[in-house]
């Protein structure tokens, strides 16, 4: 039986939680070594919660902390050429425990006003106590941010559309955009043709007709809850939006390795 069936089986029982639960017990065990090993060694680097970890990435401390320093390189890096300026204010969305946004103060040399935002009250109260120097708000699953119009040069948002529904990723795309300046642009990573091995011959056939596949039976936004991501949904969603798509990147997958999402990077037009 193919995995896809599996998962939409034990969804369909609601034992998903439970099974993730199973798995956040298992990597807490397997991981426990080389956590100890980095906790010593880096005495200085404040880590939240096991469960906090484990629900934005996994459970290593390695991971989250120095290989999560790479990805905020990779979006700066992504960024850069589309934004002509050296200050500005940009928005993590979706922040959850800060893995990302904790770096960019100092690879952004502290020019720009780094904000995070997230449902999850407990990530962002531990970010507040714990990540001086960037703006954290917490926001729930409607598409409400605490930020005026045109606010963002930049807003970028790693694997949060892959936990959203087709009617929240519309409404939120849509408040993502109020609070970009025009000129502003948006990045987003989302499970594309990579991931369409994982579904279902069934789901294969409304995910290639351009339907967003959804696996729910969980409260929405949790990361149980898996959005599979067709090029013309994310199409059509933009161009209702009237915006402008710069690129869209598709890695290749590599051996042994998670797999990749899909990149997009969306520019708001200048009225």
């Amino acid at each position: 039986m193919q995995k896809g069936q599996i998962s939409n089986i034990i969804r369909s029982l609601r034992l998903i939680r439970f099974a993730d639960r199973v798995r956040y017990v298992f990597q807490l065990i397997k991981n426990r070594k080389i956590n100890r090993k980095f906790k010593v060694a880096n005495p200085e680097v404040g880590l939240p919660p096991d469960y906090l970890i484990y629900e934005s990435f996994q459970i290593n401390y390695h991971k989250y902390f120095a290989e999560s320093r790479g990805v905020a390189k990779w979006v700066v890096e992504k960024f850069r050429p589309y934004v002509c300026r050296d200050n500005g204010n940009i928005l993590d969305w979706g922040c959850g425990p800060g893995r990302v946004i904790r770096h960019l103060p100092d690879l952004l040399d502290g020019q720009w006003s780094c904000h995070g935002t997230d449902y999850n009250s407990k990530s962002i109260g531990w970010c507040r106590k714990n990540l001086p120097g960037i703006e954290f708000n917490n926001n729930n699953l409607d598409a409400e941010l605490l930020y005026p119009n045109d606010f963002f040069d930049v807003i970028y948002g790693l694997s949060v559309f892959t936990h959203l529904s087709a009617a929240k990723h519309h409404e939120w795309f849509e408040e993502l955009n109020r609070v970009l300046k025009p000129g502003g642009v948006m990045l987003f990573t989302t499970q594309g043709q990579n991931f369409r091995e994982k579904l279902t011959p069934d789901e294969c056939k409304r995910f290639d007709a351009g339907e967003l596949i959804v696996r729910g039976k969980v409260k929405e936004g949790h990361r149980t809850y898996s959005a599979f991501h067709p090029d013309l949904f994310m199409l059509e969603m933009f161009a209702n939006a009237n915006v402008e798509v710069l690129d869209h990147e598709v890695p290749s997958p590599l051996a042994g390795r998670s797999l990749p999402q899909d990149l997009w990077i969306i520019r708001k037009p200048v009225l």
